[in-house]
C-alpha cells in the first residue's frame, strides 16, 4: 500500500510539474510556429543584401580590427578579426582561440594552462560560445559568408525580407534566418528556423543599435519572447 501511495504521489507531482509546461508549449507552438518561407535566389536577393549592409556601414565594420564585448553578463570576448583570433573568458576560465590554426588553441584555469581532456572540453565550449555569442553581435554582417544562401522573400504589405541559410560553418549548419528591415533599411528583427529551437519562425529583435568608436554599428540588446539578451562592454578599434 505504501508503495502504491508513493507512486501516486510521484505521478501527481510529475503531472503537476509537466502539464503546465506542455500546455504552454502547445499554446506557443500553435501561436508562433511557421513554415520556412520560400524565396528567390539570384541578383535581386544579393542586391537586397548589399543595400542592407550599406545601411549598416559595412565598410566601417570591415575596417574594424578588434571587437570586445560581454554576452548576457556571462561570457567576455576579445576578438581580433584581422588575426582571426579570440580570447574567451568565463568564470575562472580563459581560452585563446586561433581559427587559422586550431592546433594552437590554448585553455587556462586561473591563468594556469590546462591539458588533456580538460583542455579539450574547455576549447570545445569556448568555440561554441564564440559561434553563438558573436552571431548575436554581428549576424547582419555575415550575409556573404562562405556557404551562405540568400533568398528574397515577399512579405505582407508589399514589403520584402531576406532569407539567409547557412549551409556550412558554425555550430549548427543548416539554420535559416529571415531578416526584417525598418524604413531605413536596417535590420529590426529576424525570424529563426534552427535545429536548437523546437518552434520554427520565432522572432528576435535587432533594434537597440549603437555606433561604436570605429563606426561599426552593433546591437546592445535583443528581445526574444520573454527573454532579454544583453550585450555590454562593447569596444572597437582599428
Amino acid at each position: 500500500m505504501k508503495i502504491k501511495k508513493g507512486l501516486k504521489i510521484t505521478f501527481g507531482v510529475l503531472v503537476f510539474l509537466t502539464l503546465p509546461s506542455l500546455l504552454l508549449f502547445g499554446f506557443m507552438y500553435f501561436k508562433y510556429n511557421e513554415e520556412l518561407p520560400s524565396g528567390t535566389k539570384g541578383e535581386a536577393a544579393d542586391q537586397f543584401a548589399k543595400e542592407m549592409l550599406h545601411a549598416l556601414d559595412y565598410d566601417a565594420y570591415q575596417d574594424t580590427s578588434i571587437i570586445e564585448w560581454t554576452f548576457n553578463k556571462r561570457h567576455h570576448f576579445e576578438w581580433n578579426k584581422r588575426l582571426n583570433t579570440c580570447k574567451v573568458y568565463w568564470k575562472e576560465y580563459r581560452v585563446d582561440l586561433n581559427f587559422n590554426n586550431p592546433n594552437n588553441h590554448k585553455a587556462y584555469v586561473h591563468s594556469f594552462i590546462a591539458n588533456g581532456d580538460l583542455s579539450e572540453s574547455l576549447i570545445k565550449k569556448a568555440v561554441k560560445y564564440f559561434n553563438n555569442d558573436s552571431f548575436w553581435l554581428v549576424a547582419p554582417y555575415k550575409l556573404f559568408d562562405k556557404g551562405c544562401e540568400r533568398r528574397l522573400v515577399n512579405l505582407k504589405n508589399n514589403k520584402k525580407g531576406l532569407l539567409v541559410t547557412y549551409t556550412t560553418g558554425g555550430s549548427t549548419p543548416g539554420d535559416s534566418y529571415l531578416w526584417l528591415l525598418d524604413e531605413s533599411g536596417k535590420p529590426k528583427s529576424f525570424k529563426m528556423w534552427t535545429s536548437i529551437l523546437p518552434i520554427n519562425g520565432l522572432e528576435a529583435s535587432w533594434s537597440d543599435w549603437i555606433v561604436t568608436k570605429t563606426g561599426a554599428q552593433l546591437p546592445t540588446f535583443h528581445k526574444f519572447l520573454f527573454i532579454g539578451l544583453e550585450i555590454t562592454d562593447i569596444k572597437t578599434s582599428n
